[in-house]
């Protein structure tokens, strides 16, 4: 953790006076405060900066820029040491602060505080635990940081790098815990803001452009959109005679290209068998019902036949009924003849 210093126009105060006294003793608890953070002693340096705002409060003029420079530079510190001291909740509320004064102090002098403001903007990104809100400030912020474009100088290009890099950091480490439509979005941010700082693409952005396209390419449905991307930046690549970039793209497109071909062969021979298993599906169903029809009209056979030997079998028994009727009769016949022939 490095501490911003911005540089302050002490002179436009009198010597001696109340204001210039409480400006300097303010800086001279920040500069014991810087010594702490260098030694990791951020309990101690959290009250030597906490006493240099306490010093703050007797400046007559709050709206005064070299008090807001100041102001600012120990917001900055605070808002370090409070997530150095895993306060995280009290960090992100002084950076919301830090914003609304290094806005204002933007407005006056852009070319004094710009490089401030997107120092401030790099510095959310280390902060925000939320990514989240991370992006939407970065959003929120990009106004103010086009109109710093405006007026470049050496101090927005060096912050804007700064803030590149965190941005880049961020989206590999996203990229590497597997939230990689997250990661995206960082590296859309740092490849933007990149492009701002040069007005035109550099190696750098090939580079990062190149690692957004190799993360595109673990979502499916973004291989495609890979593919264009680096078609687009294999001229950038060509004209910067960068052969090692330029050899990169070329290996992920043929990547991309071998795998749509993979897949598509991978798609017709899925197709295929699963055609053929319906073919086989189809063919099972009609001898199963070829079957069942068959077995049905079997069935319907037996119970005719069933039907029939018992017609036939009610029609012996009567037979039989009238055979024994018939003898019966006989037998009284005899039994009355036998008797008569007794007497």
């Amino acid at each position: 953790m490095t501490p911003i210093q911005i540089p302050l126009m002490l002179e436009k105060f009198d010597d001696g006076s109340r204001e210039l006294d409480i400006l300097k003793e303010a800086l001279e608890c920040r500069k014991t405060a810087e010594q702490l953070i260098a030694e990791e002693r951020y309990m101690d340096a959290m009250e030597r900066t906490v006493a240099a705002l306490k010093t703050l409060r007797d400046f007559s003029d709050y709206e005064n820029v070299e008090f807001r420079a100041v102001l600012v530079a120990l917001l900055f510190d605070l808002s370090e040491i409070h997530f150095a001291l895993k306060n995280y909740k009290q960090s992100e509320k002084e950076l919301d602060t830090l914003f609304k004064v290094l806005d204002n102090l933007v407005k006056h002098d852009e070319e004094r505080f710009g490089k401030f403001h997107i120092l401030a903007m790099e510095l959310s990104t280390r902060i925000l635990r939320s990514r989240k809100k991370a992006l939407d400030l970065l959003v929120k912020q990009q106004i103010n940081a086009g109109a710093l474009y405006d007026k470049v100088n050496a101090g927005v290009v060096a912050a804007t790098d700064k803030l590149v890099d965190s941005l880049r950091s961020l989206g590999q480490l996203l990229a590497s815990t597997g939230d990689l439509r997250a990661a995206l979005k960082f590296y859309a941010e740092a490849i933007k803001y990149s492009k701002k700082r040069t007005g035109r693409v550099t190696r750098k952005e090939i580079k990062m452009t190149l690692e957004m396209a190799e993360i595109m390419m673990r979502i499916r449905t973004m291989r495609p959109r890979a593919r264009r991307l680096l078609n687009a930046i294999l001229p950038h690549a060509i004209s910067q005679e960068t052969i090692e970039l330029e050899r990169d793209i070329l290996a992920l497109i043929e990547v991309i290209d071998a795998d749509v071909e993979r897949e598509f062969s991978w798609k017709l021979f899925i197709h295929n068998i699963t055609t053929a298993a319906k073919s086989k599906l189809k063919k099972t169903e009609k001898s199963v019902k070829e079957i069942k029809d068959q077995a049905a009209r079997k069935l319907d056979e037996v119970k005719d036949n069933i039907d029939d030997f018992g017609d036939e079998i009610e029609d012996k028994a009567d037979e039989i009924r009238e055979d024994m009727e018939e003898l019966g009769e006989k037998i009284e016949k005899k039994k009355k003849k036998i008797k008569k022939a007794l007497k």
